[in-house]
């Protein structure tokens, strides 16, 4: 059994970061935007600041929660004996929720860009979309679609 806890750890660690970050990429459309007709503006950023996205758990947070409440129990009851064993399985249980939800938690942070545009109409927008391209002050950009399907991309 002791040899089994860290591959059960290392498992449950695992697959609490599976959050799906596609749908954060202005590079990545939904099924729903696909061949469907999108508004594009144009402007320059006038503002550029690094955030994170809280990701959605695909499991709602249950792998976490739950393989850390499976870890904790598994460890606590090789502690003592008798009543002690069984407080120290409750205590482990309690401990491991807590620490396994805090894992899958900040594994499903995204780092994204909050990105302010000056539109050519003279509007100011905000967009936050997941950091996987460059981008900089001053530069003229795209604005593909609007409201929350909105996304940036270079011109």
């Amino acid at each position: 059994m002791k040899r089994f806890l860290p591959v059960l750890a290392l498992s449950v660690l695992t697959l609490a970061g599976c959050a799906n970050t596609s749908p954060y990429s202005g590079n990545v459309y939904s099924g729903n935007q696909a061949k469907a007709a999108q508004s594009v503006t144009f402007g320059t950023i006038t503002a550029l600041r690094q955030v994170q996205i809280q990701a959605d758990s695909r499991a709602g947070g249950l792998i976490g929660t739950g393989g850390g409440a499976v870890i904790g129990g598994l460890l606590g009851n090789q502690v003592g004996g008798g009543s002690g064993r069984t407080l120290a399985t409750a205590a482990g249980v309690i401990a491991g929720s807590l620490a396994g939800s805090k894992v899958e938690e900040s594994s499903n942070l995204i780092p994204a860009w909050e990105i302010e545009i000056r539109q050519d109409n003279g509007q100011s927008v905000v967009i936050v979309q997941k950091a996987d391209q460059n981008f900089q002050v001053g530069q003229r950009v795209r604005i593909i679609g609007s409201g929350a399907s909105a996304s940036v991309a270079p011109y």
